[in-house]
């Protein structure tokens, strides 16, 4: 497959990641111990022109994604969620009149006990149908906490969406964390890219080829 086969937001996101060392390539060993040929820095999404491009991609997949439920609030997980649930909600009413009332709102890590205080800031989620943005499930661990957070306030989860699909396997199990979330929780959970689309997206036919032998190793088992 060449490149231009790549939806156009999932191209150009893969094409800024590269030019801006979101995404690298080399040996990185991993929190896990694995050792991968490429390494996800969402953390240096932290320019206008990289976090429009972000925001962009999150909105165009809502926007095409049919299996994706309505959603009353988009929810980002504190701290790296926190400007995607405000970019994301800002692009999406922008692109989409119907969406001008989709709220947004994040968790505080600890929680205030004076002014408002409360958890949360932004919409309450009490009632509403909560979507969440985040820019990788590596574990679980995370997206588990936010989840629990959605439950304890009242509100619904609706569904989740990530930046990044790494599609391995976790060290403890057959699955993905995705795979797992989706099992856990029964909501549609949905990726802007994938391991599978870095593969057909990045240019170098060697980078390629050391993507799809890792990809094999840590495949799922039910991918293997």
């Amino acid at each position: 497959m060449a490149s231009n086969e790549l939806p156009r937001h999932k191209a150009e996101l893969i094409d800024l990641c590269i030019r801006n060392q979101i995404l690298k390539f080399g040996s990185f060993t991993l929190k896990s111990g694995r050792v991968s040929p490429y390494f996800f820095n969402a953390g240096l999404f932290n320019t206008a022109r990289t976090l429009t491009c972000l925001a962009d991609s999150f909105a165009q997949t809502l926007l095409q994604d049919k299996n994706l439920p309505e959603f009353d609030v988009i929810f980002g997980p504190a701290y790296k969620g926190i400007p995607l649930a405000t970019l994301v909600c800002s692009r999406l009413g922008a692109l989409d009149e119907k969406f001008l009332d989709v709220g947004y709102s994040f968790n505080r890590k600890e929680k205030k006990d004076h002014g408002e205080g409360g958890g949360i800031v932004g919409v309450q989620l009490k009632g509403k149908r909560v979507l969440v943005v985040d820019d990788v499930i590596t574990a679980g661990t995370a997206m588990r906490e936010a989840t629990d957070i959605i439950k304890a306030e009242g509100g619904i989860l609706a569904g989740i969406v990530v930046c990044l699909d790494r599609q391995e396997r976790t060290t403890d199990g057959e699955n993905s964390a995705i795979e797992n979330c989706r099992a856990e929780y029964n909501v549609p959970i949905t990726a802007i890219i994938t391991l599978e689309d870095l593969i057909v997206g990045v240019p170098d036919e060697t980078l390629k080829e050391q993507m799809r032998e890792y990809g094999k190793q840590y495949a799922p088992i039910s991918k293997q």
